[in-house]
């Protein structure tokens, strides 16, 4: 992409942020350094008039007593990054690194955490080369702040640790020095500012969010596909049934699921058929999947909210020149909205993988035994199906809300936290196993659609169709497809399938907030 997002801190929307993860370009508002600098000279004024601020003129933590001289006030804000920077695992992705420097930028130029303009514009001068941190993955249990994986992002602005330019990883002064930038020397609090904060745990959950808004459109589109494979009925997708529940989701995925399905061929040539009723995996899916719907509705809300917020400490208020110390940093609200990612994105790999055992079930969906003619000697998608099995069974295993297990740190001071960071790396995993499994119900949806020619299916689900089949052929015989698996999967997490399906000209648009 390369339209340029503008930050106007405390009113960005997600549709900002879905941009921004895309590969926009970002730039901050100008009538926001007015409210930096007025933060910036208020320390400025805290630190000559010798007042005891914790973070500006204190040591951190359980440290917070030791009073430090003002000799030393820069020397106390680098030594704070360099012993924070403690992160482990995997690097986060580029797109997610994006999102936290986005984010950074927008809770300093809120004009509360006291930082100057010169720590903003090095954000903003990073992310416009190319240049972006190396942040682990592990490290922080999401208060006071998301510290470790934050001190990973200063230390790069300070020229210290690693920064991946455009895909190639060097030490971090080098980098700089590369795209004509010079580290940073912190001033009082910019470091504690730069550590403390939401903003790595936000990023991250936004990340399974907008991934799995593209998953979860996927499977309305799978759905749809498996119920004409299975020449079922679209009945319990009548609007009258799911306006007397009234629930926002369920009316929204049914009347997806009526206009994905209008006009299809295949629901045409079965309609005096005397099947009663199709199992739940299959007619439930407004009920299901509408739930799911309101979760991701109300972790983007969240998580929009989140992104606009002061979470570092203390908070600065330039019109009294007062530092208060308070919890901001507190990832719950993160945490809470990442682990209803997961739910969301469990309930829709579990409802896809039992619709793709009825469609390898001859019993079932009187098509040849796993979707394959002389079964027997072919086994088609048998293991197909075990593999969507194992993916379901591995998110159950991730599906314990990590909201619920806080643990104390730093010597009990910070005696109960979030674990939102965690939470939000795991939400990621399960979207991303979720869309393995809804790319194999695809590709079996595909083959039993087609074993009703010469009937077709609706127009949208045709479209949907032709996308599968460009990745993955027919299948007559058995032949090697963990390439064809994989590729689904990415279409899938991307968005592209969803794309091809017309997702958003049919039912209305799914993710409003």
């Amino acid at each position: 992409m390369t339209n340029t997002i503008t930050l106007n801190p405390g009113a960005v929307t997600l549709r900002d942020l879905r941009a921004i993860h895309a590969g926009a370009g970002v730039k901050l508002a100008g009538d926001a350094y007015g409210a930096i600098d007025a933060a910036a000279e208020s320390v400025a004024r805290i630190v000559a008039s010798g007042k005891t601020v914790y973070g500006v003129n204190t040591g951190f933590g359980l440290l917070a007593s030791t009073r430090i001289e003002k000799s030393k006030l820069a020397e106390l804000q680098r030594n704070l990054v360099m012993s924070h920077a403690c992160g482990l695992g995997e690097a986060l992705p580029r797109r997610a690194v994006r999102l936290i420097m986005a984010l950074k930028v927008i809770g300093l130029a809120r004009g509360f955490s006291g930082v100057r303009r010169v720590v903003v514009d090095q954000i903003l001068q990073m992310l416009a080369r190319g240049a972006l941190p190396v942040i682990p993955s592990q490290g922080s249990v999401g208060a006071s702040g998301d510290l470790a994986p934050l001190a990973h992002l200063a230390a790069a602005m300070i020229g210290i640790g690693r920064i991946d330019l455009d895909g190639a990883e060097a030490p971090a002064a080098d980098a700089l020095a590369k795209i004509g930038l010079e580290p940073l020397t912190l001033g009082p609090k910019e470091g504690l500012a730069l550590l403390n904060g939401t903003q790595v745990s936000t990023a991250i959950a936004l990340d399974a969010l907008f991934r799995g808004e593209n998953v979860f459109a996927s499977a309305l589109i799978a759905g749809a596909m498996s119920v004409d494979a299975l020449q079922g009925s679209d009945a319990p997708f009548d609007a009258r049934i799911h306006e007397l529940r009234g629930q926002p989701g369920q009316i929204a995925v049914a009347k997806f699921l009526r206009e994905a399905m209008k006009g299809s061929a295949i629901r045409q040539s079965h309609i005096e058929c005397d099947r009663v009723q199709d199992p739940y995996s299959f007619r439930c899916q407004p009920q299901v999947m509408g739930a799911a719907l309101d979760l991701l509705r109300a972790a983007g809300g969240t998580l929009e909210r989140e992104a606009n917020a002061v979470s570092d400490n203390p908070i600065v208020f330039p019109d009294t020149d007062e530092a208060l110390s308070g919890g901001n940093f507190h990832a719950e609200p993160v945490a809470f909205a990442a682990d209803q990612i997961t739910m969301a994105m469990c309930e829709t790999g579990s409802i896809s993988e039992r619709r793709f055992a009825v469609l390898v079930d001859p019993k079932m969906s009187g098509m040849p035994a796993f979707l394959v003619k002389d079964s027997g000697v072919n086994s088609g998608f048998m293991i197909a199906q075990v593999a969507a099995a194992a993916l379901v069974a591995e998110n159950r295993s991730l599906a314990f809300p990590a909201s619920v297990d806080s643990i104390p740190t730093s010597a009990n001071q910070e005696d109960h936290v979030s674990m939102a960071t965690g939470a939000a790396v795991k939400a990621g995993r399960v979207v991303f196993n979720t869309a393995g499994v809804i790319g194999l119900e695809l590709m079996a949806a595909a083959q039993g659609v087609d074993f009703h020619a010469p009937h077709k299916t609706s127009a949208v689900l045709q479209k949907a169709h032709a996308s599968v089949r460009e990745t993955s052929a027919f299948l007559y015989a058995d032949r090697f497809m963990a390439d064809e698996i994989e590729k689904l999967q990415h279409l899938v997490v991307s968005g592209e399938l969803a794309a091809t399906g017309e997702l958003f000209a049919v039912g209305g648009p799914l993710f409003e907030y």
